[in-house]
């Protein structure tokens, strides 16, 4: 089997129908599966999929597990070279796949490639690329200074702002709505770590294949949509907590002693501040 396809599915049946019908348009020349893993949805996205998309792989989870070990339920079940970990609310171009696949076979090196990203009004999305989220980095990016220097190696590294977004290269961070890993990669890394919930785990095992001793990276001309938020299934601030959990974790792991302290009191501080700004723009709109 050259490609496993798994996508995680909670509440969004819609949009896993079109995730499904561009997904099997674009991979209809390779050898491949599909799986998805429903996270105990109530809007009948078994039942379609069982009844409209009877080649799909079903795993139905009679709980929510979150998307990490979703995620790992069906890497474990799948049995492809290259395992392409998608969002149900995303489109994939016809040439995505033959593309993306065709850049592992030529690059050795290639542990995981992510995809150029619009939102559903044709705009890019800068999390197609990103870099290590160092505190310096991260402090840049929250305060907005990414925003006024969205050019600059330092002040938007976050987001990788010198590097041109019509340009493939080398990216840290790829993001967990279009990571297609090669298994090699994915066996000497590990699997998604279950401590995250929500947000926060595909930027963990980026970096984990980094260390491994692969590359990431940025695939300028594989094009997806990513109809964003479309799969949380979260109200914002439910969101926005399991944001700011995941940068704690992420720092705990990966950050030298010593930045473990600073970091996880600067994200409690930016957690609430962010609750609090959501809060208030709330009581703006009633």
């Amino acid at each position: 089997m050259e490609l496993s396809a798994v996508i995680v599915s909670y509440n969004v049946c819609e949009l896993l129908r079109g995730a499904l019908q561009s997904l099997m348009a674009a991979a209809k020349a390779t050898e491949h599966e599909i799986i998805v893993v429903d996270n105990n949805s109530s809007d009948g996205s078994p039942g379609m999929v069982s009844q409209e998309f009877p080649s799909v792989k079903l795993i139905v989870s009679d709980s929510n597990e979150g998307f990490a070990s979703a995620c790992n339920r069906g890497i474990q079940a799948s049995s492809g070279e290259y395992v392409l970990i998608l969002n149900p609310d995303t489109v994939t171009s016809p040439d995505a796949i033959t593309r993306a696949l065709d850049f592992m076979k030529t690059h050795p090196d290639a542990g995981a490639a992510g995809a150029h990203m619009t939102d559903g009004n044709g705009k890019f999305l800068p999390e197609s690329k990103r870099g290590f989220p160092s505190p310096l980095t991260a402090l840049f990016r929250f305060t907005g200074l990414c925003r006024l220097f969205p050019s600059s190696a330092l002040f938007n590294a976050y987001y990788l702002g010198d590097k041109p977004e019509n340009e493939t290269c080398r990216a840290d961070i790829l993001t967990g709505a279009f990571m297609l890993i090669r298994r090699k990669a994915l066996d000497k890394a590990g699997l998604f770590d279950t401590s995250f919930f929500m947000y926060g785990e595909d930027i963990d095992l980026s970096w984990r294949i980094r260390k491994a001793g692969f590359s990431n990276y940025y695939l300028h001309d594989v094009r997806i949509t990513h109809f964003k938020g479309g799969s949380s299934g979260q109200d914002r601030q439910t969101s926005v907590w399991h944001f700011w959990d995941a940068m704690a974790i992420f720092g705990e792991k990966h950050l030298r002693k010593g930045w473990h302290m600073p970091v996880r009191a600067a994200v409690c501080l930016l957690k609430w501040m962010s609750i609090t700004r959501l809060r208030v723009v709330r009581l703006v709109k009633k």
